[in-house]
């Protein structure tokens, strides 16, 4: 799989000194150089032609060049400061060929100067996107040189950078959590009126939102059982008319059954008929329900979801694999649809708030490493699971690897393991990603002490929330994560009293399945040292 080099993204935004969230899809191919016009966008040509009217009007007035410190050119460079509080001051700029170096700079300015107050002027003007165009970026929460760069390497990844097979470009949006990006995927789209469809096995979070919240909002929320090949048909029952959003989750957290995209969006189709959109309309002005899915635990490396026909939005939790290191917070929401990218925008611009830049930096880091990490986790992940799957004190594994995975007829053709289109499928390794559930042996109280002190027994695993860092990590979704479910729906959607997740990292993977197999041979054993 070829990563992009985010250096490259960056010396082509600096190429096109763009501006803040304008209408526009810049490619993430290895140029980045193209610009794909809006027709609500000031077009750069146009934009060119006024700064070179203005240049030659200040020409002509020998109002170009400044030397005395009390007058302020309307553009170009300043002049030299010659006082010491003036100096300090001051901005002092790299040389050109900053741009060169192959590890991305960070840029931290809150705000961006102009040439003038028209530059101002179309700035506010512009309709909002993920990307900026050649007119400047104008505030860095409308957009910043070193989010928009890790943005278009995400978008690279999930495929919406060129239109080589006739799609419509794409573009990424950055997020300050994963939550974050859920919520703006939903605000983008969702007011009151409207009807949205769930998978049971869904994260908490996204429960808690569309529980608390959205049903606050006039907003009506039905939940279906989405795993396996029954669940595009499940989804068809629950359509209604004011359907909106048809939410996946797959590989579903954190039981890891499997949706069937494909079918998903095809019964979408068949219902609503295509999305037929125009860019510069209104987000609700598309009848068609927008088909999005919380792809976290594949990862672009594994899953694709904008390749599938019939979806629409692409989020991940940052946070976990694609920064891969358990140091940022992080969340990406990915679409070709340009109403729903300048929607997204929108609730980004004015409600919650792009990645920072020094996030942006180490997301950026993490993804150049994704390939190689994402094969190591899936080559442990197996060899824990086929442990996992014969010890006596375990009731039921779940990893899509595993013959005995309820959805295992599927999941070869949906864990693409890095490969490319052209790719044979014998030169990369089949895996099937890192994260792996299981149930132990026993029922109700007796199955929630096991659970709890196999995790509190690992000495190698840790016990923490999250998943998709180098470190292994464990948790107990009924006592901790999803403990704001209602038991009865818990069952429902496949969290046993007795499950744990297990993130597997890149340790040597005896060390996992011996630490395991421990915990999991002593935890009928009354209490746990902690230490």
């Amino acid at each position: 799989m070829k990563l992009l080099v985010p250096a490259l993204v960056l010396a082509a935004i600096a190429e096109n000194a763009s501006a803040f969230h304008a209408p526009s899809f810049v490619t993430s191919t290895t140029s980045c150089s193209r610009v794909t016009t809006s027709p609500l966008r000031v077009a750069s040509d146009e934009i060119e032609t006024m700064k070179e009217a203005e240049t030659e009007t200040k020409v002509a007035n020998g109002s170009s060049n400044s030397g005395e410190m009390g007058l302020k050119p309307k553009t170009g460079k300043h002049a030299t400061p010659t006082s010491f509080a003036t100096k300090c001051a001051s901005l002092y700029s790299p040389k050109a060929g900053a741009d060169r170096g192959l590890s991305p700079p960070v840029y931290f300015g809150s705000t961006f100067s102009l040439d003038d107050a028209r530059h101002g002027a179309r700035l506010h003007e512009k309709r909002e996107a993920p990307y900026t165009d050649a007119d400047g970026f104008v505030y860095s929460r409308w957009g910043s040189p070193t989010n928009e760069a890790a943005a278009m390497q995400i978008a690279a990844l999930e495929g919406v950078d060129d239109d080589t097979n006739g799609r419509a470009i794409g573009a990424t949006l950055l997020f300050n959590s994963g939550m974050s990006a859920i919520t703006s995927a939903l605000m983008a789209v969702l007011r009151a009126g409207d009807h949205i469809i769930l998978p049971y096995t869904v994260y908490g979070g996204t429960h808690e939102f569309t529980t608390e919240f959205c049903v606050q909002w006039g907003i009506e929320v039905t939940f279906v059982d989405a795993s396996g090949v029954n669940g595009p048909a499940n989804y068809k029952k629950a359509f209604q008319d004011n359907t909106r959003v048809v939410y996946t989750e797959t590989p579903a957290n954190p039981t890891m059954r499997l949706t069937d995209l494909a079918g998903v969006g095809r019964v979408v189709d068949e219902h609503y008929g295509k999305a037929d959109e125009v860019p510069g309309s209104d987000v609700h002005a598309r009848t068609r329900p927008f088909t999005m899915c919380d792809g976290t635990f594949a990862t672009p490396y594994h899953q694709r979801v904008l390749d599938i026909p019939g979806m629409d939005v692409s989020i991940h939790s940052a946070t976990k694999y694609l920064g891969g290191h358990s140091d940022i917070l992080a969340g990406s929401v990915t679409s070709r649809s340009e109403p729903f990218l300048h929607a997204c925008s929108k609730v980004q611009k004015l409600i919650t708030v792009p990645l920072n830049p020094m996030d942006s930096f180490l997301l950026a880091r993490g993804m150049r490493t994704l390939d190689v990490r994402m094969q190591r986790h899936g080559e442990n992940a197996i060899k824990v699971a086929r442990m996992l799957d014969e010890h006596p004190m375990v009731a039921q594994t779940f990893y899509p690897g595993l013959d005995s995975h309820p959805d295992r007829s599927m999941a070869d053709d949906i864990f693409r393991s890095g490969r490319d289109d052209d790719d044979e499928d014998d030169d990369v390794p089949q895996t099937y990603g890192g994260m792996i559930s299981f149930i132990v042996q026993g029922e109700g109280e007796e199955a929630l002490r096991r659970a709890r002190n196999v995790c509190e027994y690992l000495r190698v695993i840790h016990l923490a929330v999250s998943l998709g860092g180098v470190e292994s990590l464990c948790e107990h979704p009924a006592s901790m994560t999803h403990t704001m479910i209602p038991r009865e729906q818990r069952i429902a959607g496949g969290l046993h009293d007795g499950l744990i997740r297990i993130s597997i990292g890149l340790e040597k993977a005896s060390d996992l399945v011996n630490d395991l197999r421990n915990a999991l041979n002593v935890c009928d054993e009354d209490g746990c040292e902690v230490f």
